[in-house]
């Protein structure tokens, strides 16, 4: 099978098509990225070297997409922008038009299986005390742009499941994705250039907040990878949870970096976030952080028995390896994931406006 997927240069598109190049039954698979990968990236997409794969320059914003999916037997759609939080006009249109384009032309190509990564941030507001199935309401919180857009997408998946009742429609709903690879390009767009990765190290960070409702659930790139590939190759149909145990909240991510908890208010943290990031000085929103606070628990029975996924990696060291990637700067050779795109001494984040950049 032909498999097309899009943002394939990103975290979770180095990972799938990773899974997918390695799969049997897949005998070609067409990345789609705004900007062409580096030369060594097809080695660690593709690490086999089935030459499966092929990679097209599109942006799902004005590229005609429909020819580049003719002929496929299903589409992923994985791109996504989370920056420039000051200019959500842009996001959107990436996001939320973007999508849109991307259903439209694989309706028009008539590809008859199309796999969208949604999130654990579509979800409206929910406990923390136990998990919620795929049925929780996906009304997403209005303060968060990342929130209302895949929200917004799910409601874009609705319309197109109603008109294309012959295409097979996947959600996938990933808790917080990280790996070592994808350290440089999470620093740059929630944390910013000051943060030093070198903090990252045990023992260096003396506490960590303890903030009501601060229970995440995280899983590493690779294994989000594996069910895209699932829901891409299998007859699976509907939404899909997924993330890795244990939930962590302050006492473990305290664990991981030898420090103590300290309860704070979240109205406080909350405060000094808003400020630096009015002041250009982070890139990550407060509505980001409201959000983290108020996604629920999500049961991921579901993808263990129908989809048959299973995650290799548990939370912690999905963690770990990220906080190891932190400290070394390490990327991937792709414009998203290169330690380079910040520039020298990450100067281009600083002159191109911290949070209003893509």
């Amino acid at each position: 099978m032909r498999v097309v997927v899009t943002g394939a240069t990103g975290n979770i598109g180095t990972s799938t098509i990773r899974a997918l190049t390695q799969d049997p039954a897949v005998t070609a698979v067409t990345g789609l990225a705004r900007r062409r990968p580096g030369p060594d990236a097809a080695g660690e997409t593709d690490p086999s070297g089935t030459g499966k794969l092929q990679w097209e320059e599109a942006d799902v914003t004005d590229s005609d997409l429909v020819p580049l999916m003719r002929g496929a037997d299903a589409v992923i759609h994985l791109a996504w922008l989370f920056q420039p939080t000051h200019r959500p006009a842009v996001t959107w249109d990436a996001n939320a038009v973007g999508s849109a384009r991307v259903f439209d032309a694989a309706a028009e190509a008539g590809v008859p299986a199309l796999v969208y990564s949604s999130s654990v941030g579509a979800y409206s507001p929910g406990p923390k005390d136990r998990p919620v199935d795929e049925s929780w309401p996906t009304h997403g919180w209005p303060g968060a742009a990342y929130s209302r857009e895949k929200a917004y997408v799910e409601r874009l998946l609705d319309a197109f499941e109603t008109a294309n009742p012959s295409c097979r429609v996947v959600r996938i709903r990933p808790g917080f994705i990280f790996e070592r690879g994808s350290a440089a390009q999470q620093r740059r767009l929630f944390a910013g250039p000051l943060l030093p990765g070198r903090l990252a190290r045990p023992g260096l960070i003396p506490i960590v907040p303890d903030l009501p409702g601060l229970r995440l659930q995280v899983l590493h790139s690779a294994d989000a990878g594996q069910a895209f590939r699932l829901a891409a190759t299998g007859d699976a149909r509907g939404a899909f949870n997924i993330a890795a145990d244990p939930v962590m909240d302050a006492a473990e991510l305290a664990g991981l970096l030898g420090a103590r908890t300290v309860r704070l208010p979240a109205r406080g943290v909350r405060a000094a976030l808003a400020a630096a990031w009015g002041l250009h000085l982070v890139p990550a929103s407060p509505g980001l952080f409201d959000l983290a606070l108020q996604v629920p628990l999500m049961d991921t029975a579901r993808a263990r028995t129908e989809l048959g996924w299973t995650p290799r990696h548990t939370a912690r060291e999905a963690i770990t390896e990220f906080l190891e990637g932190l400290r070394a700067g390490a990327g991937r050779d792709t414009p998203p994931l290169s330690p380079e795109t910040g520039g020298t001494m990450r100067a281009r984040e600083f002159s191109t406006g911290i949070g209003r950049k893509p």
